[in-house]
């Protein structure tokens, strides 16, 4: 883009971004109070996207992780919910078909590895579904929503394969992602004390944290790999910096998962990694060292209690294990999928099923 025109969207993206981040503050619970915000920002995205995709790219990268939820709709166990970021990806989507049809030099869909992988995943989630549906087993209304949420992933995916031209400008998306994780990071540990553990900006107090945690593993594993690989000391440091952040919001999360998740993840980045390896197993050991008489109480507590004294749970006959509650019930889940796997392997039940 040239430099005019990229200032112009810059403060175009600056402008929305700052409506979609007080957005959750200033709404109120009602989804029809947040809809005149909608109608106005539809219009505003369509102009963005027509005269620069990667300013709506950049839109969006911000947009995922504040976006407020709009209820449409509730059915047995769950509400049925569409965020901002999913109407903001329809319309970038949508218009940027419409601006490849004008500009008919550009091409529809790159070829990659992952295209028809891509294509049978959602075919064979399309055909489980329905049968699920034909025989009783699947709410529609529901499992129409997740499809569309799945395909969504995708519509992302096959947009931003199609608009990278060169590594500079992959450069800006990442710095983009580093800047909304940090804002994210922020806007969690702030709000620790009201919500009690830390949480995404659009889960709001009664959001889940395993959501914000999945996303710290998966940040920070990139943020490390940029850390160990560029020759840049800026960027070292800036990295550095937003690693300890992250880990520390990963903590306050209070989410076991996560920190589960944090094990394999680190171990990877030993193995795979070519450079500053004894980096990475002397910063482990000396957090095996120091961590834990260092870590806040309630996330020592946290941690502890999964293993409860008295509370016996047999995940199998004859075999007795000190799990809480939470724990425990994850199992059963884990059990439950795993018999419904074994008599259905092929195409399973359907998203969302409910026998």
């Amino acid at each position: 883009m040239s430099n005019k025109n990229g200032q112009v969207i810059l403060v175009l993206v600056a402008s929305l971004l700052f409506f979609v981040i007080i957005l959750p503050f200033r709404a109120s619970e009602t989804s029809l109070s947040i809809l005149p915000f909608v109608f106005l920002l539809v219009p505003i995205v369509f102009l963005i996207t027509f005269i620069n995709t990667d300013a709506a790219l950049i839109l969006l990268i911000f947009s995922m992780l504040v976006s407020p939820e709009l209820k449409i709709a509730e059915v047995p166990q769950r509400a049925v919910v569409v965020r901002l970021d999913d109407i903001l990806l329809i319309v970038v989507f949508f218009t940027w078909l419409a601006k490849m049809a004008i500009n008919k030099q550009l091409g529809l869909l790159k070829h990659t590895p992952f295209n028809l992988p891509i294509v049978a995943f959602v075919l064979v989630c399309i055909a489980s579904t329905s049968i699920g549906v034909l025989i009783g087993q699947v709410n529609l209304l529901k499992s129409l929503f997740y499809i569309l949420k799945y395909i969504e992933y995708y519509i992302l995916f096959f947009m931003v394969t199609n608009n990278i031209r060169d590594k500079e400008q992959i450069k800006t998306f990442i710095i983009f992602f580093l800047i909304t994780c940090a804002l994210t990071c922020t806007y969690a540990l702030v709000t620790v004390g009201p919500m009690g553990r830390a949480t995404a900006p659009f889960e709001g107090p009664k959001g889940e944290p395993n959501t914000l945690g999945g996303y710290l593993i998966l940040l920070f594993a990139i943020v490390i790999g940029i850390f160990l690989c560029t020759p840049s000391r800026a960027w070292q440091f800036c990295c550095g910096a937003l690693a300890c952040l992250m880990f520390v919001t990963l903590l306050q999360t209070l989410s076991c998962g996560s920190y589960l998740a944090f094990i394999p993840m680190y171990l990877s980045l030993i193995i795979l990694t070519r450079r500053k390896r004894p980096l990475l197993i002397g910063t482990l050991i000396l957090g095996i060292l120091i961590l834990p008489s260092r870590l806040p109480v309630k996330v020592t507590q946290r941690i502890t209690r999964t293993f409860v004294p008295g509370r016996v749970y047999e995940p199998l006959e004859g075999t007795r294990v000190a799990l809480d509650d939470a724990a425990a019930a994850r199992v059963e889940t884990w059990k439950w999928v795993l018999d419904k796997w074994k008599r259905r392997p092929l195409l399973g039940y359907g998203l969302l099923a409910w026998v």
